[in-house]
């Protein structure tokens, strides 16, 4: 008996020392994670390939990491790579045929399209155009390959080979103290002269800009997500044949961009958004129309367009008789409806689905519709009876489908859950019997203690069901205490939760640190419905702030938080939030801001997220109606009650929400001789923590750690 016991004890304590003796999440293991994406099946139904990002030590330069995307292939028995080198490839399209695929990868600093046989025989280079070539679409027949070319608006005024006709934008591009365009009509005889008549000294200033000595802005949009941009760019449609030495054709032609584009089924039109209203200038014009291009006549025919409205997604389904679409409204606060149409835009139904739905794809057999859409912390994948107009969920909320595509009989799905952060899994059409086919993170991802976070819900003071997750530290010891960390999300319509993936590796990383973490989705976020998503109307800093603090304060009644070891972060809306916390709440040892908006009248001026103010507010700061509830909704206002020690971070490029606010909050608190310290990111945009420099990237987080490390250790 005596030996039984001593062998049990001795089985329970290997199996609990091998659970705690797993591996921390590095900050480093960052560069591990692969993400599959962009799934193709091809149309014989009998392999499929797909998208793998991933990160790579640089060549050039030891202390960095490029990011590499390529495409790989499956025939749903196993992967292997088929695209490789220094560009990236980051999508392809089949030919109907199933036995070539187009795609488009850097040449010079120019995309442009390539054609691989499947085969084993070399790819070809298709295009060689000066403006570049992307997004490529194989005909239905085979016969053609629909494109986009991108080009600056001066490129597009000057060029003739893209603009035969040299004609002039059909709306006004708006510039002082001209109410006409015909100046844009350059004359070739004046030249350049600084000292002489007012025409050689225009043609002086417009070499200034041609030499780009100088910006000058017309348009309202001026600020891009990295610089300030002057010029409107434009997406025109082009088609080439699919084989070596062909001529691309233009279909589209003037001062307005045509997106998401695609062939009918039957490969004589072609669908694409473009504005609605082309006598208005494109940075005024929100409502966007969906269009049918014939492009063998290049006539343009309106299918879906009403003022005040965004028609965008629009899919027909494979026996060509259904249109689906999302419907939204435009200038104020508005949400995307699933409408079902015929394909010719008549007979409207519009669907129950109070979600916001994203990537339709029909089923072979057009009875259903099949799509994702962000939901109570997941991305599950849902299905739509074309017939009886019902919506079902087949997929669960503890993990995300970031791509998938249909055949006939299964469904290929890629997906991140806590357990590994991204793979390729194959399903029946319902979602159910998923196998995992891909195993791109499984060799470093097996040996990490991860943290499974338990969710929790709340109601709030306005009767709405909060929801909020609570995550252990990695290496849990029953008796220990441990710091908790209140981590929030941006948007604010963004939502959290085990399905969404951009979070991962970071809420990981603070598990094996050894920090608790708490997270919620506070009314505004999204994934819970219009109302939910607008009931912070007015509203960005108490409402929210006491939906997160709830959660905080719960995970805070576990016995293994340490209560005075409490801290707290949020990036772009929700860095609004922590210092608007911070100023009203004074619970918090420490805490990290960042590329947030503190002065909503001066994101106004700053910031390319600019309509938020308008939207979410009722108006602008000039009108006196709005300013007080501008001032009474703005962190900046409170400066002066912030007690906890805060670290503000922006990038240097960031212009979504603009970098003066933060100096404006770093300087004012340094006067008042507030404990407060400020970072900038060389080079860094507003997505810094998704897609910028990885060594950025984690110079973030290991900032976040170390602040917080000088209050609570």
């Amino acid at each position: 008996m005596r030996k039984k016991l001593l062998l049990l004890f001795c089985c329970i304590y290997s199996f609990t020392y091998a659970q705690n003796s797993k591996e921390k999440v590095l900050v480093t293991d960052l560069t591990k994670i692969k993400q599959v994406g962009n799934i193709s099946i091809a149309p014989d139904g009998k392999k499929f390939i797909y998208s793998v990002n991933e990160i790579i030590p640089s060549e050039e330069n030891k202390l960095e990491y490029d990011y590499r995307t390529h495409l790989w292939l499956s025939d749903f028995q196993g992967v292997k790579q088929i695209t490789r080198g220094t560009e990236s490839v980051s999508r392809g399209s089949w030919s109907p045929d199933s036995k070539q695929l187009v795609f488009a990868r850097n040449v010079k600093g120019k995309s442009q399209l390539f054609i691989m046989p499947l085969d084993g025989g070399e790819a070809f280079q298709l295009t060689d155009l000066k403006y570049g070539a992307s997004g490529p679409v194989w005909s239905p027949d085979g016969s053609k390959i629909l494109f986009s070319v991108n080009v600056s608006f001066s490129e597009l005024l000057k060029d003739s080979t893209i603009n035969a006709l040299k004609s002039l934008p059909s709306w006004s591009v708006e510039k002082a103290g001209f109410k006409s365009n015909a100046f844009l009509k350059a004359d070739k005889k004046i030249k350049p002269n600084p000292d002489g008549t007012i025409d050689e000294i225009r043609a002086y200033l417009d070499r200034d800009v041609e030499d780009k000595k100088v910006k000058v802005f017309s348009r309202l949009n001026l600020q891009g997500e990295a610089t300030t941009e002057p010029e409107i760019r434009f997406n025109l449609l082009y088609v080439i044949e699919p084989k070596e030495g062909a001529k691309a054709q233009q279909i589209t032609k003037g001062f307005w961009s045509y997106n998401a584009a695609k062939w009918t089924p039957d490969g004589k039109k072609i669908l694409a958004v473009t504005g609605r209203d082309t006598t208005m200038h494109p940075d005024r014009e929100q409502a966007t129309a969906v269009v049918s291009i014939n492009p063998d006549t290049k006539t343009i025919t309106p299918l879906l367009s009403e003022k005040g409205f965004q028609f965008t997604s629009p899919s027909l389904s494979n026996d060509g008789k259904w249109l689906v679409f999302i419907k939204s409204q435009i200038n104020v606060l508005s949400y995307g409806q699933i409408i079902l149409a015929a394909a010719d835009g008549s007979n409207k139904t519009e669907i129950s689905f109070d979600r916001a739905p994203g990537g339709f794809e029909w089923s072979s057999d057009s009875k259903y519709l099949y799509f994702t859409a962000f939901s109570n912390g997941g991305l599950p994948l849902y299905r739509l009876d074309v017939l009886t107009k019902k919506v079902e969920k087949l997929t669960d909320f503890e993990s995300g489908i970031v791509a998938f595509d249909i055949t006939k009989d299964k469904l290929v799905l890629g997906k991140t859950e806590i357990a590994d952060p991204s793979e390729i899994y194959v399903s029946d059409l319902s979602g159910k019997n998923a196998q995992k086919l891909s195993s791109h993170n499984d060799y470093w991802v097996k040996n990490k203690a991860l943290s499974t976070p338990e969710k929790r819900i709340y109601t709030n003071s306005k009767g709405q069901k909060i929801e909020y997750w609570i995550m252990k530290p990695s290496n849990f010891e029953a008796g220990k205490k441990y710091p908790l960390l209140l981590n929030m999300h941006g948007g604010p319509t963004a939502m959290w939760g085990p399905g969404e993936s951009s979070m991962w590796h970071e809420f990981q990383y603070f598990c094996s640190q050894g920090y608790g973490i708490v997270y919620a989705n506070p009314r505004g976020s999204g994934g819970y419905g219009k109302d939910f998503q607008f009931s912070n109307y007015q509203d960005w800093g108490t409402g929210p702030a006491e939906d997160v603090l709830a959660a905080a304060t719960d995970a805070a009644k576990a016995s293994w938080v340490d209560t005075s070891k409490q801290v707290l972060t949020g990036g772009s809306y929700a860095g609004y939030l922590t210092a608007w916390i911070v100023s009203h709440d004074n619970r918090f040892k420490a805490a990290f801001a960042q590329r947030g908006v503190y002065d909503l009248t001066t994101f106004m001026g700053e910031g390319n997220a600019w309509r938020l103010v308008p939207n979410y507010f009722g108006g602008y700061p000039w009108e006196d109606k709005i300013k007080p509830v501008l001032d009474r909704e703005s962190p900046y206002t409170y400066v002066d009650k912030i007690r906890t020690p805060l670290l503000i971070k922006h990038g240097d490029n960031d212009l979504r929400t603009g970098v003066i606010q933060s100096e404006m909050m770093y300087k004012s608190m340094k006067i008042m001789g507030k404990e407060v310290e400020y970072v900038r990111i060389a080079g860094a945009t507003h997505e810094l923590s998704r897609t910028g420099n990885v060594r950025a990237r984690i110079d973030r987080m290991l900032r976040i750690y170390e602040f917080f490390e000088r209050y609570i250790r």
